[in-house]
C-alpha cells in the first residue's frame, strides 16, 4: 500500500494526549479505588457515604475539566481558570477526606501531581506535593500496621513524585511552546488581515488613478473641446457666419458622441471606443483630422498631419490604449496652450520597441517651470503630462519631453518590444 503522510505532530496536540491521559487516569484509579472499597467488609451505611462522597469528587473533578475544555474550545466566554484554585482545593480536600478513609484512594495521588505542578505556581506546587507525598506515606504506612515504614511505602510515592515534578517539567515547556506558537499564529492572522486591507486600499487608489487618467484623457478634453468650439460658434453666429456655425455645431455633436461612448465603456470596462474595431494606425490618422477640423471649428488654422514608420505590428492591448492616450492629450494640448500652426503625430515600430512622437511648432515652454507651476495648481489642471508619464511608466516605456520657450515641443513615447508583442490572435508573440 502507499505510504499515507501523517499529519505533523504539533506541541498542541501533545498537550491534548497528555491531558487527556491524566484525566482518564484519574478516572481508572477512582473507579478501581471505589471498586475496591465496596467490596471490602464496609457496612451498608457507611458504603453510601463513601459513594456519595467519591461521586461528589468525580463531578466536581469532572465539572472543572469540562469548563477547562470549552473555554479552550470557545464554547465558555470567561475564563475558569480565576476559580482554578477553589477547584483544586476542593479536589484535594475530597481526596484527602477518601484516603483518609481508604488507603486505597492513595494511588490517585499521581494525577493530582500534575494538576498542583500544572495551576499552582512552581514553588507552591512543588511543596503541595511533598505534603501530599507526605500523606500517601503515613496513610499506606499505617495501613500495613508496622513499626517502621517498610521500604516499598516509601519509595513508591518518592519515585512517584520525583516522576511528577520532571514530567510536569517538560509538560510545562510544552505548554508555554504551544501559547507561544499560538501568539505567534494570531500575529500572522493579524499581519494578513492587515496586508489585505493595505493590498486592497492600494488596489482603490489604483483604480481612482486609473480612472482619474481616463477622465482627463478623454471626457475632460472632449469637455474643454466642447467649451471651445462651442465659443466659436457662438461668435460665428453673432457675426452672421451660418456655414461656420454650421460646422461648429456638427463639431460639437461628434465630440458630444464621442464623450458619450467613452462614458458608456467606462461603466462596462470596454476597449475605448476610437480602438473599437481598427488599428491604433487608423486611430491616430482619425485624431490627426479630428484634430484639424475642431481646430478649424474654432478659427485656427492648425495643419495636423500623421506619419507611420516600419511595418505596423499587433501589439498588445495596453500600448494600443497607452499610445492612443498619449496621443489625445499631446495634441489636446497642442490647440489649447500652444497656439501652433503645424501639428505632426508619428509613429514608428523599431524592431525593439514601438515610438510615437507628437511634434509642434508653438510657442514652447520651460519643462520644469511648468512641473513646478503644476504641483501647485489646486483646480485640477495640469495632469495631463503626469497622467502621461503615469500611463507610460506602467508599460515599463520612457516619456521624454524635449521644448522651450518659442521653439515649439516634442513629446516622445518609447515602448519596448520584445517579449510585450503579440500575433494577430492576441497571443504573446
Amino acid at each position: 500500500m502507499p505510504a499515507v503522510d501523517a499529519p505533523p505532530v504539533t506541541s498542541d496536540a501533545i498537550l491534548r494526549f497528555l491531558r487527556v491521559t491524566l484525566h482518564v487516569g484519574f478516572a481508572i484509579l477512582l473507579a478501581v479505588a471505589i471498586t475496591r472499597v465496596l467490596t471490602s467488609h464496609l457496612d451498608r451505611g457507611g458504603r453510601y457515604v463513601f459513594l456519595a462522597l467519591a461521586l461528589v469528587l468525580a463531578v466536581v473533578y469532572l465539572l472543572g475539566t469540562v469548563a477547562e475544555k470549552r473555554f479552550s474550545t470557545g464554547a465558555l466566554v470567561k475564563d475558569p481558570l480565576r476559580y482554578a484554585y477553589v477547584w483544586l482545593a476542593l479536589v484535594t480536600a475530597l481526596w484527602a477526606v477518601l484516603m483518609v478513609w481508604s488507603v486505597e484512594f492513595s494511588w490517585m495521588v499521581f494525577p493530582l501531581f500534575f494538576l498542583h505542578l500544572h495551576l499552582l505556581p512552581r514553588w507552591a506546587g512543588i511543596v503541595a506535593v511533598v505534603i501530599m507525598t507526605a500523606g500517601v506515606i503515613v496513610a499506606q504506612w499505617l495501613a500495613t500496621g508496622a513499626a517502621v515504614p517498610p521500604l516499598p511505602v516509601v519509595l513508591g510515592p518518592v519515585f512517584g513524585v520525583a516522576f511528577a515534578i520532571v514530567t510536569s517539567k517538560a509538560y510545562r515547556l510544552l505548554y508555554v511552546e504551544g501559547e507561544n506558537q499560538r501568539g505567534a499564529a494570531d500575529e500572522l492572522r493579524r499581519t494578513r488581515t492587515e496586508l489585505a486591507a493595505t493590498q486592497h486600499e492600494a488596489g482603490v487608489l489604483a483604480e481612482r488613478a486609473r480612472l482619474a487618467r481616463e477622465i482627463h484623457d478623454t471626457l475632460a478634453q472632449g469637455f474643454s473641446s466642447i467649451i471651445l468650439v462651442s465659443r466659436a460658434a457662438v461668435r460665428s453666429l453673432e457675426s452672421g457666419d451660418m456655414d461656420s456655425t454650421k460646422e461648429s455645431i456638427v463639431m460639437i455633436e461628434a465630440t458630444s458622441s464621442e464623450n458619450l461612448a467613452e462614458a458608456r465603456n467606462f461603466v462596462r470596462g470596454l476597449t475605448p471606443p476610437a480602438l473599437a474595431g481598427t488599428s491604433l494606425v487608423e486611430s491616430l490618422r482619425r485624431l490627426c483630422e479630428k484634430t484639424q477640423l475642431e481646430a478649424a471649428a474654432r478659427g485656427v488654422n492648425l495643419v495636423c498631419t500623421f506619419r507611420l514608420d516600419g511595418e505596423p505590428a499587433e501589439l498588445p492591448q495596453p500600448y494600443h490604449v497607452t499610445l492612443l492616450r498619449a496621443a489625445q492629450a499631446s495634441l489636446a494640448n497642442v490647440w489649447l496652450h500652444a497656439k501652433a500652426g503645424v501639428a505632426v503625430v508619428s509613429l514608428a515600430y523599431l524592431g525593439t520597441e514601438v515610438a510615437l512622437d507628437v511634434y509642434d511648432d508653438g510657442r514652447g515652454f520651460d519643462p520644469e517651470s511648468l512641473a513646478n507651476a503644476v504641483a501647485t495648481r489646486s483646480d485640477g489642471s495640469g495632469f495631463g503630462l503626469k497622467s502621461l508619464a503615469e500611463r507610460v511608466s506602467a508599460q515599463n516605456g520612457t516619456l521624454e519631453i524635449e521644448s522651450a520657450p518659442g521653439e515649439g515641443t516634442v513629446v516622445a513615447v518609447r515602448l519596448p518590444l520584445g517579449g510585450q508583442m503579440t500575433d494577430e490572435k492576441g497571443g504573446t508573440a
